[in-house]
């Protein structure tokens, strides 16, 4: 999970730069961030806008999500380096409840702590 960005609400944006590994010719998934501006997203072979330009590729917007970009791209190099522009993140439902898991997990540590002393020292 990637650390969200807050949202501006000054009208001015950040500039991601995003590493992708591609695996067999074909990368598919979600930019990192909410509210990227789709005319601003550019894929290079290279960091910062440099090597070649990738050209092929699809991006939609789900339904459900319209804060989210998905993208297909096709490509034969390893890497590639996807650009945009976003306001920042939307806070999801999803979010609180990984949060809520996380607290919930350590106060049952805690809790198993100070009836035996003892910390099993699983996973949060």
């Amino acid at each position: 999970m990637f650390e969200k960005l807050n949202k501006k609400q000054d009208g001015s944006v950040y500039v991601i730069e995003e590493e992708i590994d591609v695996q067999n010719g074909v990368w598919e998934g979600f930019l990192r961030h909410d509210n990227a501006n789709t005319a601003s997203i550019l894929m290079f072979t290279g960091p910062r806008l440099s090597g070649e330009q990738i050209q092929n590729y699809f991006i939609s917007v789900p339904e459900e999500t319209p804060w989210k970009r998905h993208l297909k791209v096709f490509t034969q190099k390893e890497k590639i380096y996807i650009t945009y522009e976003t306001q920042g993140d939307q806070v999801e439902a999803e979010d609180i409840n990984t949060l809520q898991k996380a607290v919930t997990e350590t106060q049952n540590e805690f809790e198993l702590y100070k009836e035996s002393g003892h910390i099993d020292g699983g996973t949060f």
